[in-house]
């Protein structure tokens, strides 16, 4: 069964932002699949990722199986990582894309892009599996918070019943995704899950990791089954701790249905 539980959240990326009023996105660079809203990382954020895979590649216990986000930050946030552990024979392999993992888009009466496909992909990373299944997609006019998080639960509830009846029995997962997944699996994987949804609890900086361990009375369960050793740790980062997020009760576009500002709003760095 899987017994330890990493996830990182994808390193610093160029932004984007959207006109609330016509649902159009804009990225400030050019985007290498063509999607406003999938942009790469920055210089920055490439350096961020080579120190993140300096200690991912050396973790104890080391990772078995690794998922991701479909978004091409993420990929090249854990490139580094799956390079070197791939070539070592290590990691399983090949990444799996879940778009229960990705990005959190606020609910709205316009529809958000959708991230990348394989296809799309492909020519910018090797190692993706291609027989992996996304089941748990969120909705094309976005989610309200606690629909998220219900989202995210499914698709965790999924990967890890999945890998616990993996005949290979890999103990370790590394997931790469975006700041509101990250706090939402923080809260599911521990059962500790507040009644305010904008609480600071989970942190999620950019490139950070953190640690969940199995309870050993609860290995039948994945919601609340967790401990967490380790909360978006940076000691690794050589910047250490930066562009922390939190939810603030105002991701939702719908307000924006009648009256809305004239120019676009900068989206959260999620």
């Amino acid at each position: 069964m899987i017994d330890t539980v990493y996830i990182v959240r994808h390193a610093f990326r160029g932004n984007f932002t959207v006109n609330p009023q016509t649902g159009q996105y804009t990225a400030s660079t050019r985007t290498p699949t063509g999607i406003p809203t999938d942009p790469p990382l920055t210089a920055h954020g490439v350096e961020q990722a080579k120190e993140l895979a300096d200690h991912l590649c050396n973790i104890d216990p080391p990772i078995d199986r690794i998922y991701s986000s479909p978004f091409y930050r993420c990929l090249e946030t854990l490139k580094p990582t799956t390079e070197r552990l791939f070539a070592q024979g290590r990691g399983g392999g090949k990444v799996r894309l879940d778009r229960g993992l990705g990005e959190f888009y606020g609910k709205a009466d316009f529809s958000h892009p959708t991230p990348p496909d394989m296809a799309v992909l492909e020519p910018f990373f090797t190692d993706l599996d291609k027989e992996h299944v996304s089941i748990h997609i969120p909705h094309e006019k976005g989610e309200f918070i606690q629909e998220m998080h219900d989202r995210v639960e499914r698709a965790l509830e999924s990967i890890i019943t999945s890998l616990d009846n993996d005949s290979a029995q890999p103990q370790t997962l590394l997931i790469c995704t975006h700041a509101a997944a990250m706090i939402a699996i923080g809260r599911i994987l521990t059962g500790r899950t507040p009644d305010d949804l904008d609480e600071d609890d989970f942190q999620c900086y950019t490139a950070s990791l953190s640690t969940f361990k199995r309870k050993k009375e609860q290995k039948e369960r994945v919601a609340g089954g967790w401990e967490c050793v380790g909360n978006a740790e940076t000691y690794f980062l050589s910047q250490g701790a930066e562009r922390g997020w939190k939810f603030n009760g105002e991701e939702s576009f719908v307000s924006f249905a009648n009256p809305a500002p004239t120019q676009s709003t900068e989206i959260p760095k999620l």
